[in-house]
């Protein structure tokens, strides 16, 4: 199957997804997750009219990245993975969202960066839903004050709330838990969904479902 082959089912099964749960189509973005993958895969997907990439690291992205966004001026880019303090000012330059604010001296040097660089950009916050230790992301039980701390403080544009479940549990269950701390919070974006689940994920409220596997192929 090519890409633009495997866009269309992806599309297909997300119009399906979305009719199950009496939600619009247009209410789901595909993050298509272009992390190792060959430029020649990238620009294949770019080329079936997918705009919206996740990379995992800053200067992975750069590579992939520095060449094409001039000749793409609707791409979007999505920072999905960890992020480290002394990389803010590249991520912030490159990035359009950031959807890992995880801990307070991240949001400060991603607030002062974006001021440096007059370039706010949308944020979504990391929630770590299982409370697993080895995982980045904001325990639930501090959610509330961290999203305080991140609009009143930082002043950053929190838009939503970004989860990565436990490998051995139930993702519906976490993104049940995430569609509730949104509302919650009022936050009016989820990215929650992978390429195995997403179709439970926009049944539970994602707005934003990350496909990489389902998308490129396996790596």
């Amino acid at each position: 199957m090519s890409i633009s082959e495997n866009l269309e089912i992806i599309h297909s099964n997300i119009r399906k997804a979305c009719e199950s749960a009496g939600r619009a189509f247009a209410d789901v973005t595909l993050v298509a997750v272009s992390k190792t993958q060959p430029e020649e895969k990238i620009r294949e997907a770019l080329a079936a009219g997918q705009r919206v990439f996740g990379e995992n690291r800053v200067q992975e992205a750069r590579a992939h990245w520095a060449g094409l966004r001039a000749d793409y001026h609707d791409l979007e880019l999505h920072l999905i993975g960890p992020l480290q303090t002394n990389k803010v000012r590249d991520a912030v330059a490159l990035f359009d969202v950031i959807q890992t604010v995880d801990r307070e001296k991240l949001a400060r040097a991603l607030a002062a960066e974006m001021e440096k660089q007059n370039r706010p950009l949308r944020c979504f916050i990391q929630v770590n839903t299982g409370e697993e230790p080895q995982k980045a992301g904001v325990i639930p039980a501090d959610l509330e004050a961290f999203k305080e701390f991140c609009v009143q403080e930082c002043g950053l544009d929190i838009r939503g709330l970004m989860c990565i479940p436990p490998a051995e549990d139930p993702p519906a269950l976490h993104f049940a838990l995430l569609d509730k701390f949104g509302r919650e919070l009022g936050l009016p974006c989820l990215s929650m969904g992978m390429s195995g689940d997403f179709e439970q994920a926009i049944g539970l409220g994602a707005t934003h479902i990350r496909i990489g596997t389902a998308l490129f192929g396996e790596r």
